[in-house]
């Protein structure tokens, strides 16, 4: 049991949930089952001499369950998440309600013609919202749903353009909320190794190794270009296309009004998008203390983003309602009434994202240790080319069973420098970038992944709907991302290992919509989406 004192049973209940969620397409119930598992084996399995304050077995368990959610339901910053969620959804509605969202695709219909146009806006549109990568997840597919309505392209393409490009866009932007996390997590292991490259200069030097990140981004646009649809994503494109798609989560619930003012304009969804992302750029420099001297990229590794996020959707909404109030586009009461709607959408998102939290929890090293565990396995003997591709599987592992993208960037950053350090120093840049790599991939495939949840409601996609459609594209960018750091352990190359990502994975996708030409599915009835309900009745 080396790495952690449960072993190979800390793995067990992220596998539970994974494989529950998989089988049985409901993600509250099983979550909620692996959080169970996991505090059952917390407490009847402990190592001798473990302080348990209930031994029970079976009031052990739900005394440890409930004290995990209490915890993550008063932690501020999940707080602060949550409530930034909830307004978000909030002024998302405020804005289509006032007949910005049909507005813009009024505006898209003239200017977007084609299927490829309105994915093209919307890989787009995920570039730009490089801030943070929740903020993109839950804009980009609430902005882009009627868009892709009007042109019969499924919820599930949508859920994944807006997931492929948000982690994967954050991950590589210097200004942004992940960045900042990845130079606080390099800085103290880097000096305490004795490696010169530190700060941004070492985050910067991965840029070219992050296969991953890079290669998704391609494949949005190969798959888009070229219409590759594999796996159930060809189910569920074929249904759209014939004007039935069975992913999207609205046709089980009531369908909002979007709204079709006379007096919307495109701009009125623009305009308090861009103030949105305009008010939380300046808001993240002031509380970083930029006006006061400080570096942009140090202002930006001081602020609390959960807090910016909410402060700057204050702003947007306060802007909206001055914006629509005086032209009619809302009354106070309507305004009021959408926004509360708004926000109550968001509930089961939220209750997805506290049970995803509470299991990230079970797996934490105060409790089963599983991301200990996992790192454990990876022997220091590992040959210096074997390294990067090593760890960015071992990477993608944790990140996949636990779905909190930071918390395997937490375990596996320190524990990656300490073994180049022992190994191949002089690999140190390429064992971050796959590092970092192995966190997105992971966080792509997990069914229990905060961002992945996101995307699904951002979308209006159900969720393993979402999970199931996207695996294919994103198992396949995996596979070359591991060919690419074996290929770059061995090159020592960084422009020469990127052009030969880049070439491999153009190879994979051009075999791919050969085989997507010849076997294209009939499109299915609703019946066979198993599960596709929406989470409040999961």
């Amino acid at each position: 049991m080396e790495g952690s004192a449960y072993g190979i049973l800390s793995l067990i209940p992220p596998l539970v949930a994974i494989t529950l969620a998989i089988k049985t397409k409901r993600a509250i119930f099983s979550l909620s089952i692996g959080v169970i598992v996991g505090y059952f084996i917390f407490v009847n399995f402990a190592p001798a001499g473990a302080a348990l304050e209930v031994s029970n077995p079976i009031l052990g368990p739900a005394y440890e369950g409930i004290n995990a959610v209490f915890g993550v339901l008063t932690s501020l910053e999940n707080m602060e998440l949550m409530i930034f969620i909830g307004l978000l959804g909030g002024f998302v509605e405020v804005v289509s309600n006032a007949g910005g969202s049909m507005a813009f695709a009024q505006w898209a219909a003239k200017h977007v013609k084609t299927r490829l146009g309105a994915q093209l806006l919307a890989f787009f549109l995920g570039i730009f919202i490089f801030i943070d990568d929740y903020f993109n997840a839950l804009t980009v597919g609430n902005v882009m749903q009627p868009i892709y309505e009007r042109f019969n392209i499924s919820k599930a393409r949508l859920a994944y353009n807006d997931d492929s490009t948000a982690a994967p866009v954050t991950i590589l932007f210097p200004i942004s909320s992940w960045v900042a996390t990845v130079i606080a997590l390099m800085n103290p292991n880097l000096t305490k190794y004795g490696f010169s490259i530190s700060g941004i200069n070492a985050f910067l030097s991965t840029l070219p190794y992050n296969y991953y990140a890079w290669l998704t981004l391609l494949m949005v646009l190969l798959s888009a270009v070229w219409d590759i649809n594999i796996g159930p994503m060809a189910k569920y494109e074929a249904a759209a296309k014939a004007g039935n798609d069975i992913t999207d989560e609205l046709r089980f619930g009531e369908i909002p009004d979007w709204g079709d003012k006379g007096d919307a304009h495109a701009s009125d969804l623009i305009v308090p998008m861009l103030v949105l992302i305009a008010s939380t750029v300046l808001l993240m420099l002031a509380e970083g203390g930029y006006f006061a001297g400080e570096s942009m990229l140090v202002a930006f590794g001081n602020v609390d983003t959960s807090l910016v996020l909410t402060h700057a959707t204050v702003v947007s909404l306060f802007f909206s309602f001055l914006l629509y109030v005086p032209r009619k586009l809302h009354t106070t009461k309507s305004f009021m009434g959408a926004f509360s709607q708004g926000f109550k959408s968001m509930i089961d998102t939220m209750l997805l994202l506290v049970l995803a939290w509470s299991l990230a929890g079970v797996m934490d090293d105060a409790v089963l240790g599983t991301g200990t565990y996992v790192a454990s396995l990876v022997p220091v003997e590992t040959p210096g080319m074997l390294l990067p591709a090593l760890l960015f599987v071992v990477t993608a592992a944790i990140s996949f069973t636990s779905g909190v993208s930071w918390g395997a960037m937490a375990i596996m950053t320190p524990m990656s420098i300490t073994i180049c350090a022992a190994v191949a120093p002089e690999e140190i840049s390429v064992v971050l970038g796959a590092v970092l790599a192995g966190v997105i991939f992971g966080d792509h495939c997990s069914p229990i992944s905060d961002t992945t949840i996101l995307s699904s409601t951002g979308a209006g996609c159900n969720h393993m709907a979402h999970v199931n459609s996207q695996l294919p594209y994103a198992l396949t960018v995996g596979a070359c991302s591991i060919v690419a750091c074996l290929f770059a352990g061995w090159s020592k190359n960084a422009i020469f290992s990127m052009a030969f990502a880049f070439a491999l994975l153009v190879v994979v996708a051009l075999c791919l919509r050969a085989y997507s030409r010849t076997h294209v599915p009939e499109a299915p009835a609703a019946e066979e989406l198993a599960g596709a309900q929406p989470a409040s009745q999961e």
